[in-house]
């Protein structure tokens, strides 16, 4: 995911806060899965158990999903698992005896394991880049294992070395260089040769992806001919090897549905032979599940295609075990739909499932992302990162600088990921983990508060601040109730009286602690500044030559600095337009204009012109400017105008310019005009 590198540099900065990590045949030592087996247990019993038909719950509350084929794919994607346990992880069952994690999974009704295969993540003299240290060995070893545990594989081809994402479709090292019909028969050959192997080793692959989240990019090439041509070739691979496996592509943003549904129209096109559509959907990212369900929807009904969901995830905890930060923790930078609770993360997974089965028969399945991402044993850092370094258990290892200087060679650690795994950090299976047998069933027992809502309070500068008398406890089965809340002693007047900030104020609601946001705003005269009412009519947009592909105030909060929308932009051949609105009856004197930009060009086309803009009136030659640029996911912009003066009675016309390369996309919010100080 694009957020690695953002994330991890707040990591970097604090030492234990944020981290990142989301996201094939060469002459390389490769795994031989000798340690993982000293760890195993026979998966015999477990598969006669695979349906999870003795699985039940004294504490999760699931409601059933109606409708459910037999055959919906229940998938983990479990890639780092061998370097796991080759670094001493060990897995357990429910009743706390160690297991073969398998056989867990195959018993709590998983049926499908997806496993990310890189060209060659390993340096010249054989150090992997981390990661799980995924090649194609790799794969066959847990290929063969999901197999004996009575379960299906999904082969997900990177056509990378080391992590493939929106932000990185890098070429692998043996294939830098080459023109497309040389690159072409190279991705066709080694596609060819590790599904033999796969073949061979006893996997039991029912599908194969080409390309991870392949949103305009794949392997070094940006142009979509290209592209077609590579996943054409892969393509031809798996029907020639394995007739009967389903082909799948993967993109990601489905929150832009727009984006997604020109992904399946070139694929469309170009008369690429696949047989499934695959998007990621991580809910604080991703939109709504109502949105998921009408893009996937649309691409079945239209192209005739299976449609499923290739990764999700949710944290049952904020809690870091490992001490490298995670992609999810107590910095708010993501959108909290459920609560970070074990019954959260459950809640979560049953409604994906439900989103996709909702699409109708061609809705296929449903795969949680790194499901056994667990920390490596040490009582220290230095002990944990040796781990990391050998057995490439971590998300990246120091040897990944070689291949990704940018990211992986400044960041390179431990998990990101283990408070969203479905075991908790010693390895035991979370209560969440049986959602996917208890789908089919239900299990509606007595709900119980789970958590307590955050409260938000927003006030203008010198106004009164007044916390909130209740708070909403969340129970089980989602619902909501008011209850009464005590918070502790704070300076709510020096805090109304000091400057524009947000404060936190910590208290207890039933037993549970909870706290309340106050945002300190100055005054600021723009009409609906975030765009969070639904009468957005003062807002004026031209699209300059019909130039931008899409524009609308989407609602995503982690695109918005204020409430959950922002006015979002896309130009799959570039973008033109503008935004501004008058502003009238305001008192006399000087304003300055602010506002919040980010986003980025998918193409590697860096020109860019994009300013915010106020004028007094007409004066339109007398108009102050301040700059912006699209640097990247969530690389947040605040350009700020020098003043502007209005007369008593005057006007301020103010707003936003973009010109942009193709593959720019970005949101604009939060326009504040206030007085100047």
């Amino acid at each position: 995911m694009r957020r690695i590198k953002v994330l991890c540099a707040a990591a970097a900065a604090t030492a234990v806060a944020l981290t990142a990590s989301c996201t094939s045949g060469q002459s390389a030592p490769q795994t031989d899965g000798t340690a993982q087996q000293e760890n195993a247990v026979t998966t015999g019993a477990a598969v006669e158990n695979r349906l999870g038909a003795d699985i039940g719950s004294d504490s999760l509350y699931v409601k059933k999903v109606d409708g459910l084929p037999e055959d919906f794919i229940m998938g983990c994607d479990i890639s780092s698992v061998i370097a796991l346990e080759n670094a001493g992880v060990k897995y357990y069952d429910y009743d706390g005896n160690e297991n073969d994690i398998f056989g867990t999974l195959a018993k709590s009704g998983v049926n499908y394991i997806r496993v990310r295969i890189w060209n060659d993540p390993f340096d010249a003299d054989g150090n992997g880049y981390g990661g799980g240290n995924c090649d194609i060995n790799t794969a066959c070893i847990i290929g063969k294992r999901a197999a004996d545990a009575g379960m299906k594989m999904l082969a997900d081809f990177h056509y990378s070395d080391f992590w493939a994402d929106p932000s990185k479709q890098m070429c692998p090292k043996a294939w830098v260089g080459m023109e497309i019909d040389e690159k072409k028969q190279a991705l066709y050959e080694y596609t060819k040769d590790c599904l033999t192997k796969l073949k061979d080793a006893g996997a039991d692959v029912g599908m194969v992806q080409l390309g991870n989240e392949t949103n305009g990019k794949m392997s070094g090439e940006k142009i979509w001919m290209n592209i077609y041509y590579l996943m054409a070739e892969g393509s031809r691979a798996v029907r020639e090897v394995l007739p009967d496996a389903m082909v799948a592509v993967h993109f990601t943003n489905p929150e832009s549905s727009d984006r997604m549904l020109n992904y399946a129209s070139k694929l469309d096109y170009y008369k690429l032979d696949y047989d499934v559509f695959a998007s990621s959907y991580y809910p604080y990212w991703h939109g709504t599940l109502e949105n998921l369900t009408s893009v996937l929807s649309q691409i079945s009904g239209k192209y005739g295609k299976k449609v499923m969901v290739a990764e999700t995830s949710y944290a049952y905890t904020l809690e870091d075990g490992d001490g490298n930060g995670n992609s999810i923790g107590e910095v708010v930078n993501y959108e909290k739909q459920y609560p970070f609770t074990v019954q959260g993360q459950s809640r979560e997974l049953r409604d994906v499932i439900e989103a996709v089965t909702k699409v109708g028969e061609s809705g296929i399945g449903v795969f949680w992302w790194e499901a056994a991402w667990l920390p490596v044993p040490g009582e220290t850092w230095e002990e944990r990162s040796a781990l990391w370094e050998k057995y490439g258990s971590g998300w990246a290892s120091s040897y990944a600088t070689e291949y990704d200087p940018d990211d992986a060679g400044k960041y390179y650690g431990g998990c990101a990921w283990e408070n969203q795994a479905m075991f908790d950090f010693t390895g035991k299976p979370l209560e969440s983990l049986k959602t996917w047998a208890l789908v089919r069933t239900g299990n509606e027992i007595v709900t119980v508060p789970d958590a307590v809502k955050d409260s938000e309070v927003t006030v203008k500068l010198g106004e009164p601040i007044k916390l909130p008398d209740k708070a909403f406890a969340i129970y089980t089965d989602g619902s909501e109730q008011a209850i009464d809340v005590t918070w502790e002693a704070a300076d709510l007047e020096a805090m109304t009286n000091g400057e524009p900030a947000t404060y936190t104020v910590k208290g207890t609601a039933g037993g549970s602690e909870t706290v309340c946001r106050i945002a300190v705003v100055d005054a600021n005269y723009a009409v609906n500044y975030s765009f969070e009412d639904e009468d957005r009519s003062m807002w004026i947009i031209e699209n300059i030559n019909n130039k931008t592909t899409q524009i609308d105030y989407q609602k995503k909060a982690l695109d918005a600095t204020t409430g959950e929308y922002a006015f979002h932009f896309w130009g799959e051949n570039g973008s033109e337009l503008r935004a501004y609105q008058k502003v009238t009856d305001i008192p006399a004197g000087k304003y300055t204009l602010s506002a919040s930009v980010q986003g980025g060009i998918d193409s590697g086309d860096d020109a860019q012109d994009i300013y915010i803009f106020a004028y007094a009136g007409d004066d339109e030659e007398n108009m102050v400017k301040a700059s912006a640029e699209l640097s990247g996911y969530a690389n947040w912009q605040n350009p700020k105008t020098a003043a502007v003066e209005v007369p008593e009675g005057g006007t301020v016309t103010i707003g936003v310019y973009i010109k942009a390369g193709n593959g720019s996309w970005g949101t604009v919010d939060d326009f504040m005009l206030n007085p100047a100080k």
